[in-house]
């Protein structure tokens, strides 16, 4: 019965954490020893940063203005609130940005065509594209969104587009990572979709 408890131990101890060596800082060289031994050499630090940081979301699927839209469209959409996260900070127009670009020519169509004539729009009217306008111009933008809801999809392309996107924001937020560990879903199972690499 020993042997078996040594190998369940084995098998558990590289699941266990191991604290990382610590960075020494950069030291003058010292001198020669009395010994007559070469000094030791200098350690060079290296200098890290976490890669999300490195650099911005490039879209894969979204022309950038598009997906700029879509980030406001998004944040409009979705704000953090109570606590909880937005779509923003719940990477919703990136996980969008993957889940489109997987999704029917179709669905591909109705956002481009969607995205492109909310930008279209807000330049007609406000001489600037919808990543760049204030709340009250989104309003005036975003109006479809308040006509009651029906079985049918709309006809109008902008109207049947932000109807499908106030539906994907809101379920790529809520079952994110991010919203899960917020305490967002209130007795939900701890399940979420994970981030897209």
């Amino acid at each position: 019965m020993k042997r078996r408890r040594f190998i369940q131990t084995m098998a558990v101890a590289p699941a266990l954490a191991i604290p990382a060596a610590p960075v020494l800082a950069k030291q003058p060289a010292q001198q020669p020893a009395q010994s007559g031994r070469p000094p030791m050499p200098e350690i060079p630090r290296l200098e890290t940063s976490v890669s999300d940081a490195a650099a911005e979301y490039t879209p894969k699927f979204f022309t950038p203005p598009q997906f700029a839209a879509l980030r406001k469209l998004s944040e409009i959409i979705m704000p953090s609130l109570n606590g909880n996260p937005g779509a923003i900070e719940a990477a919703a127009p990136e996980f969008l940005d993957f889940l489109i670009s997987q999704s029917p020519a179709e669905r591909q169509q109705i956002y481009r065509t969607g995205l492109d004539l909310l930008n279209a729009q807000a330049t007609k009217q406000f001489k600037k594209s919808f990543a760049d306008v204030d709340e009250t111009q989104a309003n005036t933008l975003l109006a479809p969104l308040r006509v009651a809801w029906t079985y049918e999809p709309p006809t109008d392309p902008l109207a049947r587009f932000l109807r499908e996107a106030k539906a994907d924001v809101r379920t790529a937020t809520m079952n994110s990572r991010e919203w899960n560990t917020a305490g967002g879903r209130r007795g939900g199972t701890g399940q979420y979709w994970y981030p897209i690499d």
